[in-house]
Formats: structure tokens, sequence, C-alpha cells
């Protein structure tokens, strides 16, 4: 079996090896292999390979936070999936750029089948969406809930996510020639970043208490989404797109009991009992991708051979490339 490991930190070129591993032998009754089909060339792994990344693994150590592949042998004890099932990756394993796995994770089931390049990408970014949605606040049918960075991966998750429930959303983007896109995949109100962005805001909401808004950019436009949030309202950072710092006035915090939180995938996983919802989670999850109500756009497909072409194109933010570990099926 092939996998690329990563050596040092810098110029993909010069830090990332295509290696041979022996295969995985005998299972254990709990263990199962999955031979990979697709693997995303995601953020998380530039970051992880220019060695900023929040949590960097020791070295040397394998690449690939997300994918899926099919079952291709169980041990006697497994039954939650079987051979030729489609299953996410395991998460935070970090070797999905790789030919095969070995795992024995309990929450995996088999994935409905879809577009092999959009089911690639369920386990990160439409789950990262889910949770922003549904760990901060219970929200019902007909609250409003404030999405920016709304041409993302997850900013496109977080819409049919929201839609499934009865959710309607306020999507803001950072530059004018996306508001049509993102109203035509399912947008209820969708505003570029200016000056009358709070105005607008509450317009279209008709003056709606708005409990939660997910901030996926940072910078000044945080405080914008503290003061439009209502009475103990949530502000759930999850990225900083924009490239600047947020600064935070205390005031609304303070006498309006509104809380700023911070929220990465990688810590949820960690908390004990966790990984155990994930199944609930994909079951909501996964049928939104494998219909095609959730699009993340995708810039190109590459064997695991071409791994600095990809890398290199996905650094373009054009959309995800994806990675064939064992050719394309």
């Amino acid at each position: 079996m092939k996998a690329l490991q990563l050596t040092a930190y810098g110029d993909p070129k010069k830090v990332i090896k295509l290696i041979n591993l022996p295969e995985p032998g005998v299972l254990a009754a709990d263990e199962w292999i999955v031979d990979m089909e697709a693997a995303p060339v995601a953020p998380t792994d530039q970051y992880i390979i220019a060695g900023i990344y929040g949590e960097q693994p020791p070295l040397p150590h394998f690449l690939g936070c997300e994918g899926v592949g099919r079952v291709s042998a169980v041990g006697s004890g497994v039954k939650h999936v079987k051979v030729g099932d489609r299953v996410i990756a395991p998460l935070l394993q970090n070797t999905t750029w790789s030919t095969r796995i070995k795992t024995k994770e309990t929450w995996q089931r088999a994935l409905p089948e879809g577009n092999l390049n959009q089911m690639a990408q369920v386990g990160m970014n439409p789950l990262t969406a889910f949770l922003l949605l549904t760990e901060f606040k219970t929200l019902k049918a007909g609250d409003w809930v404030i999405s920016t960075s709304a041409n993302s991966a997850v900013g496109r998750s977080i819409i049919p996510i929201a839609q499934g429930r009865g959710i309607k959303t306020v999507n803001i983007v950072r530059t004018p020639h996306l508001v049509e896109e993102i109203k035509a995949i399912g947008g209820d109100v969708v505003l570029a970043v200016g000056p009358d962005l709070t105005k607008q805001i509450k317009e279209a909401t008709g003056g709606a208490d708005i409990q939660l808004a997910l901030d996926g950019v940072g910078g000044p436009l945080t405080q914008q989404l503290v003061d439009l949030v209502g009475l103990y309202g949530i502000v759930v950072l999850w990225s900083r797109m924009g490239g600047a710092d947020s600064t935070i006035s205390p005031i609304p915090i303070l006498f309006a009991g509104k809380s700023l939180h911070g929220f990465w995938v990688v810590n949820w996983l960690k908390i004990s009992g966790n990984r155990e919802r994930l199944t609930a989670a994909f079951e909501e999850i996964a049928p939104l991708v494998s219909s095609g109500k959730i699009v993340i756009p995708v810039a190109g497909e590459f064997a695991l051979n071409q791994y600095v072409d990809a890398i290199a194109l996905a650094a373009k933010y054009s959309g995800k490339a994806i990675l064939y570990p064992n050719g394309r099926p």
C-alpha cells in the first residue's frame, strides 16, 4: 500500500514523500479495512503542511484529514459495516491520502450513493456546519441564523441543513458578485459586506430576534454580529478568513449577556461521548450531500502521485482538489 507522508514543514515538493507501506495484515475482531476512493485537499491539510495548524502531530506523519472509501475486509466481530459499503474515513487520523486504512471506529455506517467528489467531503465541512447550527443554541422552525463566509464549504453546507430544519438564513459574502450565486443555492437573505449591513439585516428579517450568528471571517465583522444578535445571543467564530483580528466591545457582552465562542471541530471530536453522536449527525448530513442539496465546488481530480499539482490548485481556493488514492473508480 502507498501513502503520502510529511517529513518537514514547508514546500510540498520538498517535504512530502509518496512511500510504500506494508499491508495491514490479519485483522482483530473489531477492525476493518477501508480502500480509499477519494480524499480532498482541504485547507486543514495545507495548514498542516505549512506548519501553521492549531495542532501539529509529530514528524514524520501521514496526511489527509477527510475522504471516503469502500470497506474491503472486516474482522469477525464487526457488524455496523460490511464489505462493499462506502464509508467516511476515520476522522482525526490524518491518513486519508493513502490507498488503504485500518480502523475500528464504531460510529461509521454505510453512506448513500452519490457523486464521489461530493461524498468525499461529507466528513469535515458539512459536519462543522451541522455542529455550528446545533451545539450552541436550540433553534426552532422560523428562527433566523446569520452566516458569514457564505460561499465557503461550511457556509454552503449551513444553508441546506438549516432549510431542512425550517431555519431561515442571512448569508453574508465579502464580494457582491457572489450574492446571486448564494441565493440560487437557497439562501433566504444574501448580502455583501458594507457600511449598511446591520440596517439591511434588520430590514430583511423584520427586526427578528436573532439568537445565533456563525462567523467564518473575523475582523470588524465579528463586532457587527455581536451587535446584531439579541439578548443572550451567541456569536460563534469558526474561522478568520478575513485575516484580521476581531476587537470586541465588552458593553453588549456585559449588559445584554451576549457571548462569543470559538469552535474547532478537532476539539469537539476529542470530547468523551461525541464520537458516538456522529452516527446520528451523518444520518442527517449525508443524504443532503448525496441528493445534491449540499454541493461544494471541486477544482480538479488527481492521482495520488500528482499531489504537488493538487495542493497547488487547492491553494488558489477555487474549489477542492480531489485525490484518488487507488485511481478513478
